[in-house]
């Protein structure tokens, strides 16, 4: 993973993030959050993956279904926020659009993927900070921004 800070004007800051073969996305994502101290940012990407699990939030059981993803696929579209967790960690939330070599294409929570051969981010920090807060009713931690 190599990084480098674009832009920087009153507190908000842009990276381009670029990702190499193999990497794995969310462990660098997170590392680079949890590096840089970021509370609130967005972030959205393009490029390719070898592999992928994707996952579909089912609400009657209120948990993630599986979507494996065993085949080389373009980013379409990759988007998602960094906000604080209720550990006081950095939390990511990652949707992507996947497209397959015959033109379809997969979507969801994004919960693994392997880099092939790049995967270029943009993401811009607020000077703001975002926190989230478990939703009971829901079962899981969402951004909450009166917090």
């Amino acid at each position: 993973m190599q990084s480098k800070r674009i832009h920087d004007t009153d507190g908000q800051q842009t990276y381009a993030i670029v990702l190499s073969a193999g990497d794995e996305v969310w462990a660098c994502l997170e590392a680079f959050a949890k590096d840089a101290g970021l509370q609130a940012a967005s972030f959205k990407a393009i490029g390719a993956f070898q592999n992928a699990r994707l996952a579909f939030f089912d609400w009657e059981s209120r948990s993630y279904i599986p979507i494996e993803v065993n085949e080389q696929v373009e980013v379409a579209s990759l988007t998602g926020d960094v906000a604080v967790g209720p550990d006081g960690k950095p939390a990511l939330h990652i949707h992507a659009v996947l497209g397959r070599r015959d033109g379809s294409a997969v979507a969801g929570h994004l919960q693994t993927a392997h880099v092939r051969p790049t995967l270029e981010i943009i993401l811009t920090e607020s000077p703001e900070h975002l926190r989230k807060k478990l939703d009971p009713d829901v079962g899981l931690a969402l951004i909450q921004p009166e917090l």
